[in-house]
């Protein structure tokens, strides 16, 4: 056991940028892709993955001393520390059973494309840790390896199922053929997109607006640019945050340059992947007629580039400070997660069609969500950790994280495997939502 969870753990320890060409690289040979192609997709995926981490690294760079001043103005000082998913998912790893689990949710992936349940090949390696950590949190609290495996298990073909059904407007929205986006923490709120989508539909006045940031620049020109309105909530945020002109500007047009250049770097992610989608599905159709159509799965950094996301999650990381500061029983906050909003409003946008009214506000319950839950399981989380003997740098405390720890499907899941009465009685309303995701985005 210790040789293959030290094998595995020294996999999962390359960037995803290294993981993910030499996953492709590999599967390209396996679908018979011609070599040339084969190394120039793998190169050129790893290079479009890096081109995005840098962007946005240099977002967080430029954001985070603007999320800092507008808290310190506020004055407030909650006691519980919001540490952002990276303790999560290092708690993930120094679970004794993960070594096992990846290979649980491998042969769950397996079984489901087999019997045609799922259309989604996960290749995400690294992401499995979402699915891992739900089985961590219900053995921590259960002591019971069948049932923490069982909670991991479904909560694997629940994000595959929703990464399935989500898959036909990902193509559109991200101009990317053959993907789907199975990370739990963009693919939990893709119902809530969905759902939410089709009651605004039914209001009137918000149900005529039009604003995708593409079709806002063909119709108002140059005050519809996606860089220009960065821009502008650049110049918004830099007077919240109590900056002098200079740095007003150079925020200005830090944020307007993220929102331009990330969706070039995905669009090399985009076409280095049209080959070895290409080459999955004719091997596919020729060795295994009955498996049908099928996806390659992908990080959701794959979208966070297009700008409707970037728009969308730039207004949402003020709405979500100002909550934090007013709502009452919220005891953190949401400082180390924030700027990941990103990735929780991907699919949302993706289920608008890319609008951003409609997306912000389907977005402000979901901030809310993920305020309450993630306040409600800082305890766990901290318990968890210490019995894990994972220690946050220079804090002792009770931490947080906003996003991946407010996240309400695996909340859900690990409160039913522990016996939760409220869980319990939420079976029948996730059972319904579920059914209408599939029904309203089977109708495209």
């Amino acid at each position: 056991m210790d040789i293959v969870k030290q094998a595995a753990m020294y996999f999962l320890g390359f960037k995803p940028y290294v993981m993910l060409p030499v996953i492709i690289f590999i599967l390209a040979l396996i679908f018979r892709i011609k070599l040339r192609t084969a190394i120039t997709s793998a190169f050129t995926i790893g290079i479009g993955f890096i081109g995005i981490f840098i962007v946005f690294d240099y977002f967080v760079a430029i954001i985070n001393p603007v999320i800092q001043n507008l808290i310190k103005r506020t004055g407030l000082n909650l006691n519980v520390l919001d540490a952002g998913w990276p303790p999560l998912a290092a708690i993930t790893w120094s679970f004794a059973f993960a070594p096992v689990f990846i290979i649980l949710v491998m042969a769950v992936n397996i079984i489901l494309l087999i019997t045609k349940l799922t259309k989604t090949i996960n290749i995400d390696i690294w992401n499995y840790w979402h699915f891992i950590f739900t089985g961590a949190l219900v053995y921590n609290v259960t002591q019971n390896i069948f049932l923490s495996s069982l909670a991991t298990v479904i909560i694997c073909v629940i994000t595959l199922k929703i990464a399935d059904w989500s898959a036909p407007l990902v193509n559109k929205f991200s101009g990317m053929e053959g993907i789907s986006i199975p990370t739990l923490s963009a693919a939990t709120y893709f119902p809530f997109g969905i759902l939410g989508n089709k009651l605004i539909d039914k209001m009137p006045f918000v149900n005529k607006i039009d604003a995708n940031p593409e079709k806002m620049k063909e119709k108002i020109g140059l005050a519809g640019e996606p860089m220009i309105i960065g821009f502008v909530i650049g110049i918004l945020l830099g007077i919240g945050g109590g900056y002098d002109t200079r740095k007003i500007a150079e925020l200005a047009f830090g944020i307007a340059a993220v929102i331009y250049i990330l969706p070039k770097m995905a669009n090399i992610v985009g076409s280095s992947l049209i080959p070895i989608s290409e080459g999955m599905k004719g091997f596919i159709k020729k060795r295994f007629p009955g498996i049908g159509g099928t996806y390659i799965a992908l990080d959701v950094a794959v979208l966070v580039g297009i700008p409707s996301v970037v728009v969308t999650a730039i207004l949402l990381m003020p709405v979500a400070l100002i909550l934090s500061f007013t709502l009452p029983g919220v005891k953190f906050i949401p400082l180390g997660d924030l700027v990941n909003i990103m990735g929780s409003v991907a699919l949302v946008c993706a289920a608008t069609r890319g609008n951003v009214i409609r997306s912000f506000l389907i977005g402000i319950p979901i901030v809310v969500i993920h305020l309450y839950t993630a306040s409600n399981m800082a305890h766990v989380y901290t318990k968890l950790a210490g019995s894990v003997n994972y220690k946050l740098e220079n804090y002792s405390g009770t931490f947080t994280s906003f996003l991946d720890g407010g996240n309400v499907i695996r909340v859900w899941v690990v409160k039913l495997f522990v016996g939760n009465t409220y869980a319990l009685l939420l079976i029948p309303v996730f059972i319904l939502i579920f059914y209408l995701t599939r029904k309203i985005a089977k109708r495209g």
